[in-house]
């Protein structure tokens, strides 16, 4: 099981400054799209020429023209790119694709998909390398969480591997463990918290331990 730091409400001097407090105990660092709306794809270049031993998402949230935007995301230096779930099939093959022929990955994020399990099946047969359920910002604040999704996914996916992102925290981490997934994303549950150290190196502990 890896862990993900998302980076949201930061600029690129920020996102430098976060990572390189937690790096240690994060396997993957995410770009967010509000970065990537603020800053552009030079908040992936800059992060991946600062730290080049992390894998590096870029989180484009794209739901058209997949092949390009995915080749623009990779020269970059991301080596994973989001998709939504609720784009067209031929924008997710595009997207898987263009990853391929330079070895990178694509994930698919489900935010806002209808039918969960439908659809999971349905990327998942397009050669997808991760699937992921997601309770957005404006879904946390309506109480929502990902933890059912999550398992309704693992039911029918049988070749990507599972994510799952939306206001975790150490206190509902256990929860998130249970229920398998391959990769957890966190981002105000270390960002947010003052000691930034502390809770990545307990989540890191705690999803190393399955």
């Amino acid at each position: 099981m890896k862990l993900q730091l998302a980076l949201d409400l930061v600029d690129i001097a920020g996102a430098i400054e976060v990572v390189s407090e937690v790096a240690e105990f994060i396997d993957i660092v995410e770009i967010g799209t509000p970065i990537v709306i603020n800053e552009g794809l030079h908040a992936v270049k800059a992060i991946k020429d600062a730290f080049p031993s992390l894998t590096v998402l870029a989180d484009l949230k794209i739901m058209d023209a997949g092949g390009y935007e995915v080749m623009k995301a990779v020269e970059a230096g991301a080596d994973i790119v989001t998709v939504l779930g609720v784009s067209d099939d031929s924008t997710i093959r595009g997207a898987v694709e263009e990853a391929k022929k330079h070895n990178k990955e694509i994930l698919v994020d489900l935010i806002n998909v209808k039918d969960i399990k439908a659809r999971a099946a349905e990327v998942d047969a397009l050669g997808v390398d991760y699937i992921c359920v997601h309770s957005g910002y404006d879904h946390q604040a309506d109480g929502k969480n990902s933890f059912d999704d999550l398992n309704a996914i693992k039911s029918v996916v049988k070749n990507a591997k599972t994510a799952i992102a939306g206001g975790i925290k150490l206190s509902t981490l256990p929860e998130v463990i249970a229920a398998n997934p391959d990769l957890v994303i966190v981002g105000g549950g270390i960002t947010g918290e003052e000691d930034r150290l502390a809770a990545a190196a307990e989540m890191k502990r705690l999803v190393s331990q399955v």
